[in-house]
């Protein structure tokens, strides 16, 4: 290819891209054009919109009502707000958008964007203050309407409240006068209504139907409550009064001690309450009324718990106390005895300083409980103290006795075991000497050719413990501790002399029953005659479980099974 064709390809490259990119550039800036005309017009739909028709008529039904030199400045106020909004305000947006269109018409984008932008806020604020201002205007112009519909409303509720006053009229004696009055003052009210319509004076017709609004909502209030607080507050607590005073006396007399309840001073300030409550009727004021005189009510009722369980309490503290009484008689007893029988155990026996100390602090413990059980009687018969605290505390001696009662037991079961160790040592004494006898005579019974030197070992080993016992039980006083070790000791080594002795005579029996056995194979073999007289000499010295071993061994290779034979002829 010629370099005059390669320059001429390159050249219509060139200018097909300088076309792209100016195609390019040309559509991006024809839609920015449409997008902004499109935002233009939104925005002037949105501003031709703020002027309605709807505050011009609302203006009309104004001046139509204006009757007074207040409602005429009111009106001229609303008036110079929508010369405002329709001189300045509008003519000012109609600007910001021409001034946008010019814009956009010379493709200034950026400019045209921000001048939208700000003509929209200053929409918004304009539109904003048209909405208000048509509001304020609505407000008067609406108020006849919107005042009778409520005051017809309070007018069906007054008729409801003075029907069910008349029908039941006797339910409120003593507040007659102070309802008629409160009904005089809503029907003056209801007259300043309608005078107040006709000179179409909304502002006083406002504070009139906001005044009728609180007045016959509180008559109300007072129609519903009022029976109640009058039937509590001047039937049911006085009465309730009379009976918890009565009852109360009654208790006194009887021996109850109810002081700590404070009776006098609360019914005082319950009567208190009931006064300022019925001060604040005859102001027709029944705040919380009927829940302060529930309150009170709920407290005397609950008294009468009170007075019951003060006697339940009388029943449980005469029952406590009457048990106690006597457990004290009854355990003072014992450990005056046991104390009596200790000096004598001393003798006999050597008590140990833990076992003394625990029966001083027996004793201890139940003179402490004595002197509790002595003040709670006293308290009695001081007549201050309520029962259901001596209830209590009686509660509390008795689970105290309870325990010297549990200590005492163990320390009687722990003495009288002395005695029962001594017997048992006595026993065991006796049960030792039979088994060395019986010990001494199987071995003798058997006449083994020689006695192992272990077995005269153990023989005195046994009779050592034997003695030991025996010193211990002639000793004055017996120290239990070291005589029930040494029982247990001689009884381990007795019975170590018996399982020996049973063992030797075995053994023995065994090994001569093996060579017995053994003998009809003398002739026969030479190695089980020369095993059988070495099992021979064994036995003569002594070694019998050697020389049963010896016997076993050698005739095991002739006759296998030969062992378990043997034990079962010895067992049989």
């Amino acid at each position: 290819m010629t370099s005059s064709a390669i320059i001429l390809g390159g050249i219509v490259i060139y200018l097909i891209a300088v076309g792209l990119i100016t195609g390019a550039l040309f559509g991006l800036q024809a839609r920015n054009k449409r997008t902004q005309e499109r935002e233009l017009s939104r925005l002037e739909t949105l501003k031709n919109l703020i002027i309605s028709s709807g505050i011009l008529t609302e203006m009309e039904k104004v001046k139509s009502l204006i009757n007074t030199k207040k409602l005429e400045e009111r009106y001229k106020k609303w008036e110079n707000r929508y010369k405002r909004i329709e001189e300045e305000a509008i003519p000012k947006l109609t600007d910001e958008l021409m001034e946008a269109t010019s814009l956009i018409e010379d493709r200034k984008f950026k400019e045209a964007s921000y001048i939208l932008a700000k003509a929209e806020l200053d929409i918004y604020y304009v539109k904003t203050d048209s909405e208000m201002l048509l509001e304020e205007i609505k407000e008067l112009t609406q108020s006849e309407k919107r005042n009778r519909n409520a005051v017809t409303k309070l007018k069906a509720l007054y008729r409801e409240v003075t029907s069910k006053y008349i029908n039941n009229k006797k339910d409120y004696a003593g507040m007659e006068n102070n309802i008629d009055l409160q009904f005089e003052n809503i029907n003056k009210l209801l007259s300043a209504f309608e005078i107040a319509m006709e000179k179409n004076d909304y502002d006083e017709v406002g504070k009139i139907v906001h005044a009728l609004d609180d007045l016959i909502k509180n008559i109300k209030i007072v129609i519903n409550e009022t029976p109640t607080v009058i039937l509590l507050g001047k039937m049911v607590l006085p009465k309730k009064i009379l009976d918890i005073k009565s009852y109360s006396s009654k208790m006194k007399k009887d021996g109850y001690n109810i002081e700590y309840m404070n009776l006098d001073h609360n019914i005082e300030e319950a009567e208190k309450k009931i006064n300022d409550v019925f001060d604040r009727l005859k102001m027709l004021n029944l705040e919380d009324s009927i829940f302060e005189l529930k309150t009170i009510l709920d407290y005397f009722e609950s008294l009468y718990v009170d007075f019951d369980k003060e006697k339940q309490s009388k029943l449980e503290y005469e029952k406590y106390i009457d048990q106690i009484n006597k457990k004290l008689v009854r355990l003072t007893k014992v450990v005056k005895n046991i104390f009596e029988e200790v000096e004598e155990l001393k003798e006999t026996y050597a008590l140990t300083d833990e076992e003394l100390k625990s029966l001083d602090e027996i004793n201890n413990n139940l003179n402490a409980v004595k002197e509790n059980y002595k003040t709670v009687s006293d308290r009695t018969l001081t007549k201050i103290t309520p029962y259901s605290r001596l209830a209590k505390d009686c509660d509390l001696i008795s689970v105290k006795l309870t325990k010297v009662e549990d200590k005492l037991e163990i320390a009687i079961k722990s003495l009288g075991s002395l005695k029962e160790d001594e017997l048992r040592a006595r026993d065991q004494l006796i049960e030792i000497r039979q088994i060395i006898k019986d010990s001494k005579t199987k071995i003798r019974d058997y006449k083994l050719p020689v006695i192992p030197k272990e077995y005269y070992i153990e023989l005195e080993e046994a009779k050592e413990g034997l003695s030991l016992i025996h010193d211990e039980l002639e000793r004055r006083p017996i120290v239990i501790n070291t005589l029930n070790t040494r029982v247990d000791t001689g009884r381990d080594l007795v019975l170590k002399l018996y399982n020996l002795s049973n063992e030797l005579t075995r053994t023995a029996k065994m090994a001569e029953m093996a060579i017995v056995y053994g003998n009809r194979y003398r002739s026969t073999y030479k190695e089980i005659d020369a095993a059988l007289t070495k099992a021979e000499n064994e036995y003569n010295k002594g070694e019998y479980k050697i020389s049963l071993e010896t016997s076993l061994n050698i005739l095991e290779s002739v006759e296998p099974g030969i062992h378990k034979k043997i034990i079962s002829a010895k067992e049989v």
